[in-house]
């Protein structure tokens, strides 16, 4: 498939804490694989919810960008000066009938593994706070698209549920905010975890229900542990090393996790050498021979 746009990507991180080695790895393919057809790759901070984000955690994860050589075109934008966009987004949706208000509590529907709907058709209280939902038996489907690493993809969003656009607290919810902002930044090219591979089916049906441009789509494999959980900072996986020698090395070991083959010497050479030969030798097909097994950093 060939561009009809200018290669624009981004990397958009929760500023809940600093990078750690997982969130190095989806950042440096993000970079790599927008440089590497001599694209755009911008930064975007996804800070809609406070109670999450620590004071100075956003600042921290820009230094470490900057300390990795992950320079970004234009301004950094900010999701908390977004919200009349998604306010208009959301108002959009339910003028079709797409958006519904919903009292109901997760501890009431526990035992279902998606939210039953039971606000479809009216509030089941009167009197508790409401979410807003998105219809998903109303909007698009099925949806289907092909990711270009783990290929054709295919869901019924119906059976993922109807998921929250607005929180009951009035912060906006990560489904909405990103296809707004990714819409409005231009992205054509969506390069993240395979973690969030079924939140896209959501994300396509407002694409469509808002009539805006569809990006592409490549998942890459997570970054685990030795006992298999998911490198994450709720699971308190380290921050970056900052040292010249650990920057170095960490950089080394996420070319390495994203399946580049970088010779050995490379491992020595500054963040500047190392970006330069990954942006000359990114290879789709190398990271594709493993694609259906998850990162391990080496002990």
């Amino acid at each position: 498939m060939t561009h009809t746009l200018r290669y624009r990507g981004r990397f958009a991180p929760t500023p809940s804490g600093p990078l750690h080695l997982g969130s190095l790895v989806a950042a440096l393919g993000s970079y790599l694989d927008a440089r590497a057809v001599g694209g755009q790759w911008l930064v975007r901070i996804e800070d809609i919810d406070p109670p999450r984000c620590p004071e100075g955690a956003a600042d921290t994860i820009l230094r470490q960008l900057e300390a990795f050589g992950l320079y970004w075109d234009e301004e950094v934008r900010w999701q908390h000066c977004r919200y009349d966009a998604y306010q208009r987004a959301l108002d959009q949706l339910i003028i079709q009938g797409l958006a519904y208000p919903c009292s109901c509590s997760r501890k009431q529907w526990q035992a279902f593994s998606v939210y039953p709907g039971w606000c479809r058709e009216g509030l089941s209280s009167t009197t508790n706070p409401v979410a807003w939902r998105l219809r998903s038996d109303l909007a698009k489907r099925p949806i289907a698209w092909q990711d270009r690493l783990f290929g054709c993809q295919q869901f019924d969003p119906e059976t993922l549920g109807d998921v929250v656009l607005k929180r009951k607290d009035s912060l906006w919810a990560y489904q909405l905010a990103v296809v707004v902002d990714d819409a409005e930044q231009g992205i054509t090219d969506i390069v993240r975890g395979v973690d969030l591979l079924d939140n896209t089916p959501w994300q396509r049906q407002l694409q469509t229900a808002l009539n805006l441009p569809t990006p592409r789509y490549l998942h890459l494999p997570l970054v685990v542990s030795n006992d298999g959980q998911k490198l994450s900072k709720q699971n308190k996986a380290p921050a970056l090393k900052e040292s010249a020698d650990g920057i170095r090395q960490q950089l080394f070991q996420a070319l390495q996790l994203l399946d580049q083959a970088p010779p050995k010497a490379l491992a020595q050479e500054p963040p500047d050498i190392q970006l330069n030969w990954a942006v000359a030798h990114w290879s789709l097909e190398h990271l594709a021979a493993t694609a259906h097994r998850p990162f391990q950093p080496e002990p």
